[in-house]
């Protein structure tokens, strides 16, 4: 979660392994910001390893090119300390690319950041960490991830989160503010327009910091294949300790109505 020049802010508490299903769940690829749904995954316009870690300010456009780790960042697993692939300065946007095995730490946003049409094919230790301050903003429009062993999203930074049209397969934690970093914060995350495919076993989407005033609110969330409702759309900790789930009308601001099941 952090990079070689920056101190571990957290320590991870690992939430166990999943179990792989064939399924099939995605979003039509554009290149615009696609629409969740099941669909296909894209398909890659070309391959790129990287042993060092890709700075990015601006906007930067990879055409749907999938690139993946190399030598030093060649990890695939939940250890702590991994580089990311993207290194994104504060206003960057990285858009329509695919992140593939290994992937590393995925992406890590310094400040704001918007990731669009941006796809992990098989997350590493987090697709995306999210590290600015209290006022930033990070934008995660469109794309998907999958085979994500512990979380998808961390949270380590302050400010708010905003996930539209995303897919995600295979996963522990969708979104998860972290629990126990040397400078904690009050977070928020908005999710619109969600599609998740259950595991078989328990996942959350998201996982908030109830004793930081965490709050999170969910919308047009289908969860398929979840006859059993082991998915939890908001998982509630008092920094690393759950103590609860559910809508209510502080920090799991969501209804009934907004989670269907297919």
């Amino acid at each position: 979660m952090t990079s070689a020049t920056r101190p571990r802010a957290r320590r991870r508490a690992l939430t166990g392994t999943l179990a792989t299903l064939g399924l099939s769940v995605g979003m039509i690829m554009t290149t615009q910001a696609p629409t969740a749904s099941a669909a296909t995954w894209p398909t890659p316009n070309g391959s790129q390893g990287t042993s060092t870690t890709i700075s990015v300010s601006g906007t930067k456009d990879y055409g749907m090119k999938r690139y993946y780790g190399t030598g030093a960042l060649a990890g695939d697993g939940q250890e702590e300390g991994q580089d990311p692939i993207f290194k994104l300065a504060d206003g960057a946007v990285l858009k329509n690319v695919i992140l593939g095995a290994p992937a590393a730490d995925g992406v890590h946003c310094e400040g704001s950041c918007t990731l669009q049409n941006v796809w992990w094919e098989d997350v590493g230790e987090d697709a995306a960490t999210f590290r600015g301050g209290n006022g930033a903003t990070y934008q995660v429009i469109g794309g998907g991830a999958k085979k994500a062993a512990d979380k998808v999203f961390q949270h380590n930074g302050g400010g708010t989160l905003n996930i539209s049209n995303f897919a995600v397969q295979e996963f522990k934690t969708l979104y998860r503010s972290c629990g126990d970093c040397s400078t904690q914060y009050t977070r928020k995350v908005n999710l619109s327009n969600i599609d998740v495919t259950g595991t078989g076993s328990t996942a959350r989407i998201v996982g908030i910091n109830v004793n930081r005033n965490d709050a999170a609110t969910l919308r047009g969330i289908t969860i398929r294949n979840d006859s059993g409702r082991k998915v939890v759309p908001c998982q509630k900790y008092n920094n690393n300790t759950a103590v609860g789930s559910g809508p209510d009308s502080k920090n799991c601001l969501y209804s009934t109505s907004d989670v269907t099941y297919r």
